[in-house]
């Protein structure tokens, strides 16, 4: 069994699907594992860490050749896997509602595409769940950027010149980013509230200090929860939450927005009027920017302007955390393979409900039932 990983090509991409610690517990399987030379360095992680734990290190096209599994952050182009095992399996993120040609061109070659971001989320797969582990650090550095963007204090101090106020930060979208960001915020001392259109994440909201923002007496969301996602909601809570929201956010110092739906595209949170209700030196950091953004004038990978106010957007904000997010990209990889890994056929056997919910291509057809619907 050869496990290969390849140096991420995607613009701003600095994460490595794999770690020495991860290279050895492979090893210690039964796999042999070849790692691209330089794949770890914009992580923290040089070659010779690599080679130190027992892998494998060279250039593409020797580290690919025969690889059973090739392991990434972001699928690889097709183009690079050619020398690949037939039928070889690619375990990384593929964003397949966007890059439907992507996946399409995987199953022309005949390769086994596998999208970690399609993880069920049940309590056997929490361990390897990429979009929990990243969301987790970028929750976190959503508030760090912003508390850095912002020209203030974020705890109240009172000092002999007088006493400075305690910011006020706006998370909207309590999902895993959402309570993180809850969490850095509170602990930097700030005075935090949220809101979500799930209104189970209430006592989640409260429980970690926060004061909640909801909609009351009007249904929510259509099929709250499912999956641990939200998913559309109806006009009239659309309405509702337009005008509790502008009420607020003119209140607010900083605000956070991390609200995505799987297969479309953002939901749009913030509007143009409501921004030029804030504060000049306001922050706002749009998690979903990648996705079309929460916030109207966001842009990806750029700090933009509007009324005074600050609105930051960068696509691939766990990106900013390397050596942390590749650590645990790396271990949720392991969890998963090693989880299925058959000690007699000496390679990992998915099971029904994970590997077909992960699943995107097999024997040359695209078979992932969600691609199939969406």
């Amino acid at each position: 069994m050869r496990i290969a990983v390849l140096k991420e090509t995607a613009p701003g991409e600095t994460r490595v699907a794999l770690t020495p610690e991860t290279a050895k517990k492979f090893i210690g399987l039964g796999a042999t594992v070849a790692v691209e030379s330089g794949a770890g360095v914009s992580a923290s992680i040089p070659d010779a860490a690599y080679a130190d734990a027992g892998a494998e290190v060279g250039p593409a096209a020797q580290v690919v050749k025969g690889a059973d599994i090739v392991m990434g952050v972001q699928a690889p182009d097709v183009a690079v896997l050619a020398g690949a095992a037939s039928g070889a399996w690619v375990a990384a993120t593929f964003d397949p509602f966007a890059r439907k040609e992507r996946v399409e061109a995987y199953a022309g070659t005949g390769l086994e595409a596998l999208a970690m971001e399609f993880m069920p989320r049940i309590t056997r797969a929490q361990s390897m769940d990429v979009l929990s582990s990243q969301s987790n650090l970028a929750g976190y550095k959503a508030v760090i950027a912003a508390a850095d963007a912002y020209g203030r204090a974020f705890p109240m101090m009172m000092t002999a010149a007088g006493t400075i106020q305690a910011a006020r930060v706006f998370v909207m979208g309590v999902g895993v980013a959402g309570l993180q960001a809850i969490a850095t915020a509170r602990r930097l001392g700030a005075q935090v509230s949220a809101t979500d259109v799930r209104s189970a994440t209430k006592e989640q909201i409260q429980s970690l200090g926060a004061k909640a923002i909801f909609v009351e007496n009007v249904a929510g969301i259509e099929g709250e929860g499912a999956g641990g996602y939200a998913t559309e909601m109806s006009e009239e809570y659309k309405a509702a939450q337009a005008e509790l929201v502008s009420s607020h956010i003119a209140k607010q110092d900083i605000v956070i927005t991390t609200a995505l739906i799987p297969g479309r595209a953002a939901p749009r949170l913030i509007s143009d009027a409501q921004i030029a209700t804030m504060k000049p030196g306001s922050v706002i950091y749009d998690l979903a920017v990648a996705q079309g953004g929460n916030v109207e004038g966001s842009v990806a990978d750029q700090v933009t302007e509007k009324h005074g106010v600050k609105i930051i957007g960068y696509s691939n904000t766990p990106a900013t955390l390397a050596a942390d997010a590749s650590a645990l990209f790396a271990r949720n990889l392991f969890n998963f393979l090693s989880a299925f890994w058959d000690k007699d056929a000496g390679r990992p056997v998915l099971d029904e409900e994970i590997g077909d919910a992960i699943r995107l291509t097999k024997g040359g057809e695209v078979v992932s039932e969600r691609l199939k619907t969406q």
